[in-house]
């Protein structure tokens, strides 16, 4: 079955194509049959292949020579196993469930966007699978830049409006600063072992071949481009603003597939990091600062997307805490279960946005609970997820996560124990503001506000299912024996690093007492959310002081600006107007002017009286018989000159 794994990017391209050539000539039905067939057909090949993994093991699937010169062979192959079928059901799963939304979701679209909508996303799909499948960093790359190109596409989507393509640009200038660490350290694997392939460059002949300081440098680097991709402190700004894109967009991109990119690549090159342990600090550290720097700035922000958003900065810090500890396996279960609560999140948000008529401002909904009841209730059972609340999924993956931190250092643990008791009431915030207490938007809103349609119902449904049961796959020791079923699927993958790493289990009691606490504490935020905003009421108040400053976002882009920006806008003109204009410009146009002064005193000679011309004849003449009989004399005296030079 492995062998049919290039149908997996196969039908999203033909869907991309479909699509975008046919958008003007398409129905809008057939457009979202073409774009969601394609995602589902892809879904399908997924589930056979990683049924083949889960029975016969890995395999590397070529397809054909990419590039091959003197020292160096690239192939264009698919790497298809664990870690990969895992993350081939997450992207065209979850994928197809937002096309399914998506159908509803832009119905209001013209054909042609309608169509260029389905186009972006299925090319976004195409590269995602391609990332995700290569079997090496070079492959990587190419769908690495692909989905940063869709992401800057699907920003930008509704173009009209400039603020919305600042978002864009934004978000595409900061990856390529993260891409290009990426691309340093595929550099820099092949300068020093000729290959960028996965099973060259993690074998013991290579490995030994790098020194402490090439591997260092080559995770470092690797992780720069990770922050980049996967929005850490500081590369992590683009990703609030990139909720300028429809809402199904900001699910599937930056929820829960492309921000995890960076998640994936290091968990393909865990040995690398396994034995960089200064590297594996730096990332836990940054994961850490970023996991509750995002959280304290969703405390006080008021835009359910950009809620959801700063969570998504904040979940994505505790999954790279998880692989800077040298969790692998916790890592890729939060990256999992993230996904399903995350993108259930966003398109409930979608639900509501949708039926207050594009309304994104929480102080003016509340109430909704009787008027979107599955919206209601498949909005709570996420956020239940999110909280870590038992027994959904986010339990299990955080759980593992922070008690693998707790065993690496207490510190760690203590730290990320408060993010997600902040992540429990900003979650809960959001949700008592939309769905409890009175309706606070205007008389014709309240009048318009329905359920959404089932295209759109069913995947909340579904994902909603999925972030209940979800966590089941990864059942912690301390409740069941050999019941970690996901740890035993990435087993394989995770084996050269389990070998060389120190390893720090804790005592049994000493779990149920940080759970119990841990969960406790947790409730209680929740309630203490609830019973906060049930009864709130907008009184036009601004905040002030700390409040203000979260409000603000820690003024991180205003300082950004300051000290990035505008000294660069500074520098542009500096060289637009001095460099270029003054000088470069300046000499040209000199030149110019210099050859139309001299024609225009060399136009006088042209008066149109004979005598002057006779006159010039004659001596032109002199001057000729001059140089033909003193030649040797003149060369003489030239050779002399050039001598003395």
């Amino acid at each position: 079955m492995s062998k049919l794994v290039y149908l997996i990017p196969l039908f999203p391209l033909l869907g991309f194509l479909i699509n975008g050539l046919g958008r003007k000539n398409l129905s809008k039905s057939m457009i979202g049959i073409v774009g969601s067939g394609a995602v589902l057909a892809s879904f399908v090949v997924s589930v056979l292949v990683f049924l083949d993994v889960k029975t016969n093991g890995a395999s590397v699937v070529p397809l054909f020579p990419f590039i091959d010169v003197k020292g160096l062979v690239i192939p264009f192959a698919f790497q298809v196993d664990q870690l990969s079928s895992l993350f081939l059901l997450i992207i065209t799963g979850i994928g197809f469930l937002i096309h399914l939304y998506s159908t509803a979701y832009m119905h209001e679209e013209e054909n042609q966007h309608y169509g260029r909508y389905f186009a972006y996303l299925n090319l976004f799909v195409f590269s995602m699978l391609l990332l995700i499948l290569g079997s090496n960093y070079v492959i990587m790359f190419i769908g690495w830049e692909g989905v940063g190109l869709c992401s800057y596409l699907l920003i930008g989507y509704w173009f009209k409006n400039n603020d919305y393509n600042y978002a864009a640009k934004k978000a595409f200038i900061m990856n390529r600063i993260g891409d290009l660490g990426f691309l340093l350290a595929v550099f820099w694997l092949i300068f020093k072992l000729g290959t960028a392939t996965y099973t060259d460059v993690f074998s013991a002949a290579s490995l030994a071949k790098l020194s402490a300081f090439d591997i260092t440098t080559i995770t470092t680097l690797l992780f720069v481009g990770a922050m980049g991709k996967s929005a850490q402190i500081p590369l992590y700004t683009w990703l609030p603003d990139a909720m300028a894109g429809p809402t199904p967009v900001s699910a599937l991109i930056h929820a829960a597939t492309m921000v995890t990119a960076g998640i994936y690549m290091i968990a393909r090159s865990n040995i690398l990091y396994t034995m960089a342990p200064g590297t594996q600090t730096l990332v836990a550290i940054v994961g850490l600062a970023t996991a509750i720097f995002a959280a304290t700035i969703a405390l006080k922000q008021n835009d359910i997307k950009k809620v959801l958003a700063y969570s998504t900065v904040s979940q994505l810090g505790y999954m790279f805490l998880g692989l800077g500890v040298g969790a692998y396996t916790g890592a890729v279960f939060h990256v999992m279960t993230h996904a399903f609560f995350k993108a259930l999140l966003f398109l409930g948000a979608g639900s509501v946005i949708h039926a207050m008529h594009h309304e994104q401002d929480i102080r003016k909904m509340g109430g909704l609970k009787k008027h979107l009841p599955i919206t209601h209730i498949t909005f709570l059972l996420a956020c239940l997820a999110i909280a870590g609340i038992p027994p959904f999924s986010g339990f299990f993956s955080k759980d593992e996560i922070l008690m693998a931190a707790y065993a690496k250092s207490p510190l760690y643990y203590y730290v990320g124990l408060g993010g997600a008791l902040m992540t429990a009431f900003y979650m809960f915030r959001l949700y008592t503001l939309t769905f409890l207490g009175g309706f606070r938007g205007t008389h014709d809103q309240e009048h318009h506000l329905h359920e959404s349609p089932a295209a759109m119902t069913i995947p909340l449904v579904v994902l909603a299912i999925l972030s209940v049961v979800g966590g089941l796959v990864g059942i912690p020791e301390l409740f069941a024996k050999d019941a970690h079923s996901l740890e035993h699927f990435l087993a394989p993958i995770f084996a050269g690093s389990t070998a060389i790493a120190e390893h720090h289990h804790l005592e049994a009691s000493q779990e149920w007492i940080l759970l119990g606490v841990s969960t406790a504490l947790i409730i209680a935020v929740i309630l203490y959310a609830v019973n906060s905003f049930k009864k709130y009421q907008a009184n036009g108040s601004e905040n002030s002081g700390v409040a203000k400053l979260l409000e603000n976002k820690w003024y991180v882009d205003e300082l950004y600006n300051t000290v990035i920006v505008n000294p660069l806008h500074l520098l542009a003109g500096f060289f637009k107007n001095i460099i270029e204009k003054n000088l470069i410009d300046g000499a040209v146009n000199g030149v110019g002017r210099l050859v139309g002064y001299g024609s225009r005193q060399l136009r006088l000679i042209q008066s149109g009286q004979v005598g002057n011309y006779l006159i010039i004849m004659v001596l032109a003449i002199v001057v000729f018989i001059l140089i033909w009989f003193n030649d040797l004399t003149i060369v003489y005296y030239l050779t002399r000159l050039f001598k003395m030079a």
